[in-house]
Formats: C-alpha cells, structure tokens, sequence
C-alpha cells in the first residue's frame, strides 16, 4: 500500500488541520495510508520521508532549517512525490530558496485580498489530471506568483482582476495548476486553497484529488541510476 505524509501548521487564516484533513480523506479513499502530523520534526529524518510514496505540505508562512529542506529535497529527487496547494506549499518557507526551487513557484501577492471573483481556465485540456474539467468560477484569493518557467501548466488566471500597481503592466495569464520534474520525484501544486471549502467540493477538489495520486504514483517508477546521475557534487542553492 503506497504511503503518504501530511504535515500541517503554520499561519492559522488557512485552515491548515481543515485542509490536512481533505487530502487525508482523498488518499485514503484512494487506497493509500496517509499519516498525518502537525510537526516539521519529520523533516529531519531522511530515511524515513525517502520511504513515502508523497508528501503534502500543508503550512504558511513557517520556517524549517537549510538541512531540512536539503532532506525533503533528497527524498523527492529519489522518487517521493510531493503536491499540495495554496501558501500551504508555495508560501511554505520563504526563506528557503531551495523550496522554492523544488516546488517551481513562490507567492508574492494577492490583490483584492479574498473574495476576488475571477475565472480558472483549463490549458491542458488533454491531460491527465485536468482532462474533462471545465473552466470555472471561483471567489477566492487570487495568487500572483514568481514562477518558474520549466512548470507543465495546467490552468491559469488572468491579471489584473483587481486594480493595483500590477496593473499598468497589461493582462497576463498566471498559472494557477501545474506539474513538474524533481530529479525522479514528481510536483504537483494548485494555487487554490485559502479556505477548506474552496477544495472540499467541486472542480478544484478533483484537480487536487487527481495531483496528489498523480505525485504519489511516480515513487514506482523512480530511477536509482538517473537520481545517482544528477546528485553530483557541489553547490547549487
């Protein structure tokens, strides 16, 4: 049976034990054992988070040391998927570049605060994990962020909805949704999330639904020889 970890904390406004609990409920009903804790300590042991098949952040605005993002990164670079949504993993650890790097974006704004009502639209509409869902509609916070432009985007929104100091730089389509590559490990993120009740129901529960079991089955497929190919010596962060 595949394993996962949800860990979960930080800045209260998210609802953090709420949104643990949602992603608990997917993975068991997809057949995995999730183990849920609201702890950063299981970051400090590398062997054990290399034995899950996922792990989902789930904090705002917290902290962990260079070391603990180091293991994190090892255990995804070996095959662990890691997925998650909203500041509970792309607003995580700022001051953790490597995070960052890891997860392919950061947040830095949400003009209009929450309840901003703005579109999702669906990019990949052949993939896997969004094939069949329909743009939609939500009211919610809506995240800029700096992205990486090696992200698989899956969906997206545009800016400006609001009128800020964005703003006289014109239209632009912000991902929203997206996948990518950490050395064997596999990385899913959705920009929605401030609330539980955003992902509890609806399209934006199902793209999670289906990007967390996504990330998790890419454990299996991990490489040893191309993960020893790309841990080379020296410094990159």
């Amino acid at each position: 049976m595949a394993k996962a970890l949800i860990t979960w904390g930080g800045w209260d406004g998210h609802e953090p034990d709420k949104v643990a609990a949602i992603f608990a409920a997917m993975l068991a009903e997809a057949g995995m054992a999730p183990t849920v804790t609201d702890s950063l300590d299981c970051f400090d042991d590398a062997e054990g988070l290399r034995a899950y098949d996922l792990i989902v952040p789930v904090w705002t605005m917290s902290k962990i040391t260079k070391e603990q993002a180091v293991k994190v990164s090892d255990a995804v670079a070996r095959g662990t998927g890691i997925a998650g949504c909203h500041g509970g993993m792309c607003d995580a650890f700022r001051d953790q570049t490597l995070w960052q790097f890891m997860t392919g974006a950061n947040w830095v704004a949400h003009p209009g605060g929450d309840g901003v009502k703005y579109t999702v639209q669906i990019t990949d509409k052949s993939h896997e994990l969004v094939a069949g869902i329909a743009d939609f509609e939500v009211s919610t916070e809506q995240y800029y962020l700096h992205v990486d432009p090696a992200n698989h985007v899956l969906a997206t929104t545009r800016f400006p909805t609001v009128t800020w100091f964005h703003s006289p730089n014109g239209p632009i389509e912000m991902p929203v949704a997206w996948t990518r590559k950490w050395g064997e490990g596999r990385v899913y993120y959705n920009a929605l999330g401030h609330k539980a009740n955003v992902i509890e129901s609806g399209p934006a529960h199902e793209m999670l639904r289906r990007g967390l079991i996504w990330a998790a089955k890419g454990k299996p497929l991990a490489d040893p020889a191309r993960y020893a190919a790309l841990a080379i010596d020296g410094k990159h962060f």
